[in-house]
């Protein structure tokens, strides 16, 4: 029975289309496998660049062109537009088999015969060439084909590859621009390698090339399956796959395995597909977590994306509560120590012993070191190296802190109240004790922000087997003050790390701007060395940052109303925008002058933020995992970045208050890169010692 199948350009027109259109799309998709093709309209087009497109009738005024199988009975729908500028883009366009991927890929055949003349002038008195160093032998083994080729030596300037993306076949491009900003073959080779085929491809078997071309080409079902792309309208990255994503998600691993890398480069899309892809196997319950509720609601509606909300095999749950349901199961509820009572044990018991320990410097004391460590004893505690922590102690020092931390686990003991560090404790050792695992698989996100405890507790609720532990994150984008050891915890990652250096959200503008925010960082890889995110990069590009200081928080407000205007006057929707302050109340004044100008507006800790067509404000904590075509980073004073009660003071403990400063600093990155299009920095006063190291614009 004839079926169809639908291409990554489709989808993009799909979800430009009006949903009486769409819903029309989804009735053709339903009725291809029984309908005859006349009744269809499935037409032959005149002039068409390929012999096998033809048009499909979706109403009297929208077109489909589609590609037709050679013996085979998967049609592919390559793109969906008004009568006219289908049939024009059907007599424009063609599609051919990457001879490296053996994928299909589709160009712009008459845009390229027009611009080639042009550039072929212009390259003749050209000092130098774009690709000049590149020899003609590793462009073919990269997948440029003969057409393309003669494309890419007539290039001089960047700017005219960028001009050209809408005109070459995507791969094609991706190959020109790694070469271009100075990557070696060998590096384009590595970003490709899951996707080059070992054996020859056969060029004119399109049926083969539809069928192996997953990063680009979805096989549907039935019309349920293409409308959830149209109801989710940032799909198309979770649903499409770059080839080395797809190989790290469908990878098998001897045990525990991670994937890095830098600000939107897909590993959260690639933790979904991996959670995905195990459940197929059939193997056992899978477990999706992160370190908070926010962020675990945005991975269950990744996975409902991928899978419809319907499986019960995968679970979405952060790690807390994770840690709270197996308490809960084994003592029934926990009487929660609130951050206020926990405070006032702590100064009590600095009263009461006459130390010269803050109660903050204790707190921490305990759970960085006596939790983290797991320490259960004088002697112990005496014993362990502390690291992580700068301020020494010695003998008599640590007699007295183990003192007053056993004095707190009394109290709270006494008082039948819990912490979240104590249940998750209490969890953990549970689940150690209990052969019957909960899960047979778990796939962590944004993994640089759990906890020490937080990792023993997942180690202890997976047996340890085959792709038991899947890890991905960014040590880079770590807002939290923990410090882990894998070898600590439990989990050996050796020889099972890969790398993602692609970025798929924001412009190579942002990005740059963003890491100069980093560098000269050293930021710990987790795994006993130091990470770097220096190669990652995006070949799309886009507008420079802006960067505006303003006299005071007033006329910061009306800066970023002013600006925010001139977004909407361009067509960009309220929900497309993002406005992250460090804290809550930094945002106030700025919201008060986009609701005297009737400007939407809604709190990110607003649950329904997201599904409303209004401005999304938030502190920069809740901007993790997010992303927004335009986003404004306002009050980065230097009173506010580093925020001065986040930070431990140097003459307490010099390497915590390090650490503090580089959370801050990551903060900062973290907001900036959830922009895709546009970032505006603001601030008023002066401005963070974080931007000294950046351009910063002379005057708004």
């Amino acid at each position: 029975m004839p079926t169809l199948a639908m291409d990554k350009g489709f989808l993009s027109d799909l979800l430009k289309l009006e949903k009486p259109v769409a819903k029309r799309v989804t009735e053709v998709f339903d009725e291809f496998g029984t309908a005859t093709h006349t009744g269809l309209h499935l037409e032959k087009i005149n002039n068409a660049r390929n012999p096998r497109f033809r048009s499909i009738r979706i109403d009297q005024f929208w077109r489909g062109v589609v590609l037709a199988p050679q013996a085979g009975d998967v049609y592919t729908l390559l793109k969906v537009l008004p009568h006219n500028d289908a049939y024009a883009w059907a007599q424009r366009s063609n599609i051919s088999i990457n001879h490296a991927t053996g994928g299909i890929e589709i160009r712009d055949e008459a845009g390229l015969e027009d611009a080639l003349p042009d550039l072929a002038v212009a390259a003749q008195g050209a000092p130098t060439l774009l690709l000049e160093s590149v020899r003609d032998s590793d462009m073919h083994k990269l997948g440029i084909d003969d057409s393309t080729l003669e494309f890419a030596r007539a290039l001089t300037s960047t700017a005219q590859l960028d001009a050209a993306k809408a005109l070459l076949p995507e791969t094609q491009w991706d190959v020109l621009c790694g070469l271009a900003a100075g990557f070696s073959p060998d590096e384009v080779w590595a970003d490709l390698g899951a996707a080059i085929l070992d054996e020859p491809v056969d060029t004119s078997d399109f049926d083969a090339a539809v069928l192996r071309s997953r990063n680009r080409v979805l096989l549907v079902d039935g019309p349920e399956e293409l409308m959830k792309a149209y109801e989710y309208p940032f799909a198309t990255w979770r649903v499409y796959l770059h080839p080395t994503q797809r190989a790290i998600a469908e990878a098998t691993y001897s045990g525990p395995a991670r994937v890095t890398g830098g600000p939107g480069t897909g590993k959260t899309v690639v933790a979904l597909h991996r959670a995905q892809n195990l459940v197929n196997r059939g193997e056992g319950k899978v477990l999706v977590t992160t370190f908070t509720s926010t962020l675990s609601d945005s991975l269950q509606w990744g996975l409902d994306v991928l899978n419809g909300g319907t499986n019960t095999d995968v679970e979405v749950c952060h790690v807390d509560k994770l840690a709270h349901r197996v308490f809960r199961q084994k003592f029934g509820a926990p009487k929660m120590l609130s951050s206020v009572e926990e405070k006032a044990i702590w100064q009590k018991i600095v009263q009461q012993l006459g130390v010269s320990f803050s109660d903050a410097f204790l707190a921490e004391e305990w759970r960085q070191v006596v939790l983290a460590r797991r320490i259960s004893g004088a002697d112990d505690y005496r014993a362990t190296k502390r690291t992580g922590r700068g301020r020494p102690l010695g003998q008599n020092q640590r007699s007295q802190v183990w003192q007053a931390i056993a004095d707190f686990e009394d109290t709270i003991g006494k008082r039948n109240c819990w912490t979240h560090e104590t249940v998750r404790r209490e969890a953990t050792a549970v689940l150690e004790g209990d052969t019957n695992k909960p899960y047979r698989h778990i796939i962590i996100d944004e993994a640089q922000d759990l906890s020490p405890d937080q990792w023993r507790l997942l180690r202890a609720a997976v047996p340890k087997l085959s792709d038991d532990i899947f890890i991905a994150g960014d040590t880079h984008q770590r807002i939290y003050d923990h410090r882990v050891s894998f070898r600590e915890v439990g989990i050996n990652v050796a020889g099972r790390s890969s790398k993602l250096n692609l970025n798929y959200r924001t412009t190579a503008e942002i990005l740059g701007w963003s890491l100069g925010l980093m560098r000269g960082a050293a930021i710990d890889d987790m795994d006993g060395g130091l990470d770097s995110i220096a190669g990652c990069r995006s070949f799309v590009h886009g507008m420079t940052p802006r960067t505006v200081g303003l006299p005071n928080a007033e006329d910061e407000a009306r800066f970023v109303t002013a600006y925010i205007k001139g977004w909407l006057d361009k067509g960009i929707t309220p929900s497309e925008i993002g406005i992250a302050t460090r804290t809550k109340w930094g945002g106030s004044k700025i919201e008060g002058q986009l609701k005297a100008h009737s400007i939407p507006t809604i709190e990110l800790s607003n649950s329904t933020a997201g599904d409303v067509d209004a401005i999304s404000i938030g502190t920069m904590h809740r901007m993790k995992g997010l992303e927004f075509r335009c986003v404004v980073v306002a009050g980065v004073n230097a009173t506010q970045l580093p925020l001065p009660n986040a930070v431990t003071p140097i003459d307490e403990d010099e390497l915590t208050h390090e650490h503090g400063i580089e959370r801050e600093r990551s903060l900062l990155f973290v907001a900036c890169t959830r922009a895709r299009e546009e970032l505006l920095v603001t601030w008023n006063g002066d401005p963070s010692p974080f931007l000294h190291a950046i351009n910063l614009d002379a005057k708004p």
